[in-house]
């Protein structure tokens, strides 16, 4: 599923909404996801998940096409960990498969 997917699904919901709405609530959630991550906040959606910004060290890996080592440089990057009703979720449709 992709942006314009959630945006048709809201529409599809939400008959009273007109047109516009389920894409401005779409951006709203999005640029306060961005917002917090790069202001270094958590954002937590309870039932789903949090997201969060860790720092990864620098560290020595290795060039799988030619063997050489190769330093991969300090940086942010975003960490998800699932909340418990998706895990749930997700495990129960996992056993029915």
């Amino acid at each position: 599923m992709n942006r314009s997917d959630l945006i048709d699904e809201l529409a599809a919901r939400f008959g009273n909404l007109s047109k516009n709405d389920p894409d401005l609530a779409a951006n709203l959630i999005f640029e306060a996801l961005s917002t917090a991550l790069v202001a270094g906040r958590r954002m937590e959606i309870r039932g789903f998940g949090s997201f969060s910004m860790k720092q990864r060290q620098a560290r020595l890996r290795r060039d799988p096409r030619n063997g050489n080592s190769v330093t991969v440089p300090e940086r942010r990057v975003v960490h998800f960990i699932p909340g418990k009703a998706l895990r749930e979720s997700v495990d129960r449709q996992d056993q029915s498969a």
